[in-house]
């Protein structure tokens, strides 16, 4: 059996480490476009501000170690047509400049996300960049060198990290966002301005309800973006506007594209052309809250995705539960979380949906350092299911909160499992009425009044 695998970072790997585990006489040959494989792109804005040491640090496997496994990697080789009738692929040596054709027996899709770059960002200009993956983050390093300003399109969770992480440099940062407020497809109005007023607070220059029209350049290099507002001066230009699947080779291949514009899979990871599959950040997923078809691309998710699809194209039977949108980020001394739904998006969705915030410390508030967290649960009025959770956190570990929410709302659990769940407490840790609990007595009330 031979499997090909497009795509060497998270789901690609995983799914290649499954399938040689499962069926270690199987030709596993993985194909990436680029130079690297097998590393953390979540971590490239720490590489940026100083707290992780290099971009190779982020490397979890080499391509030596993964064929010392019996696994092939081929670097610089893109896949640039798929004969699902014949069961071959055309593959372009980008070094060699020779195009081969290579035959599958099984082939994963794994080819995520690219940035969105609008049409003003389109420059020839030096020092306007994305961060995706690592010659990115290598680019914005060079860039960096000499700069004192940086502006950020995008008020995200990548350009939250990297604002972050440029202060951490002594940079002066400028931030660009089109929408009403910062992390605004993240979370709640009430907690978003929470963010917004830390950001600030550390000498973030924010910007929103601000439309960019262009860039200005002297010498090749850029100088400045054009706004609604007037010119903003930069030496760099980060554009962090959102990302969209890579799904042209798929399509090409005759696979369908779910209504997100994602890759569409059945729970085995399986796509509608028979022995073609598809993982990681280009595939929808099913939303275990709403059973609804979403695209949330996140780093657990795509490496679950491709451990399933391993095992299935191994010839296994495994399959994917869905997801729940559980994120989490850090922006200066806050930690953020959220799973589940916002009150927002139950109300889009048409829930009958009631919340509670909960202010309360992490830890006892006796016990020395106690730091603020808020905490906003979302439930189902009548039934009391849980729908979901927002978390900010003053000591950026207390948002990890989130995955005890996350946990029940896997099961499908109420308000009332969670305030009956038997939680630690220790006054180091926390009160003696965790805040969860605290806020799942409140939302409790509130459902039954409803």
């Amino acid at each position: 059996m031979r499997i090909m695998i497009v795509g060497g970072v998270a789901a690609g790997m995983s799914a290649a480490s499954r399938a040689q585990r499962f069926n270690p006489k199987a030709d596993i040959v993985v194909m990436d476009r680029g130079e690297w494989i097998s590393y953390g792109a979540c971590g490239l804005p720490y590489v940026l501000g100083g707290d992780v040491d290099d971009f190779t640090s982020l490397v979890a496997r080499t391509p030596e170690q993964m064929r010392a496994r019996g696994i092939g990697v081929w670097l610089r080789h893109e896949v640039t047509g798929i004969d699902a009738g014949a069961g071959t692929l055309t593959v372009l040596d980008r070094d060699g400049g020779k195009t081969i054709t290579e035959p599958y027996d099984r082939l994963l899709i794994a080819t995520g996300v690219s940035p969105i770059l609008p049409d003003w960002a389109v420059t020839d200009l030096n020092g306007v960049h994305v961060l995706k993956d690592i010659p990115d983050g290598q680019a914005i390093e060079a860039s960096l060198k000499g700069a004192k300003r940086v502006c950020i399109v995008g008020g995200g969770y990548i350009g939250l990290e990297l604002a972050e992480n440029f202060r951490a440099r002594g940079l002066n940062v400028v931030m660009l966002e089109k929408g009403p407020d910062i992390a605004g497809r993240i979370l709640d109005t009430e907690y978003q301005q929470q963010i917004r007023a830390v950001v600030e607070a550390n000498e973030v220059d924010v910007r929103c309800g601000t439309t960019v029209t262009g860039l200005t350049g002297k010498a090749g290099r850029v100088t400045g973006v054009q706004t609604g507002s007037g010119l903003v001066r930069a030496d760099v230009v980060i554009v962090a506007v959102g990302v969209r699947p890579n799904t042209a080779l798929a399509k090409a291949a005759g696979v369908r594209i779910g209504k997100t514009g994602a890759i569409a899979v059945n729970t085995r990871q399986e796509t509608s052309v028979d022995g073609i599959y598809a993982a990681g950040d280009n595939t929808e997923a099913t939303h275990r809250v709403t059973r609804r078809k979403v695209h949330i691309p996140l780093g657990l998710t795509a490496n679950r995705m491709g451990r399933v699809a391993g095992v299935n194209m191994a010839g296994g039977n495994a399959t994917f539960p869905g997801i729940l949108g559980t994120g989490i980020f850090k922006v200066f001394d806050l930690g953020v979380a959220r799973t589940g739904l916002t009150q927002a998006d139950a109300d889009a969705l048409g829930l009958k949906a009631v919340s509670v915030d909960v202010r309360s410390t992490d830890h006892a508030g006796y016990y020395t350092d106690a730091k603020p967290v808020h905490v906003r649960l979302t439930a189902e009025r009548g039934t009391g299911r849980l729908l979901g959770t927002q978390i900010v956190a003053h000591n950026h570990l207390s948002a990890k909160r989130v995955d005890v929410v996350a946990a029940f709302l896997q099961q499908r659990g109420t308000v009332q499992d969670l305030f009956d769940s038997d939680l630690s407490y220790a006054p180091p840790f926390s009160s003696v009425w965790d805040v969860l609990l605290v806020a799942a007595d409140r939302l409790h009330r509130e459902v039954r009044a409803g």
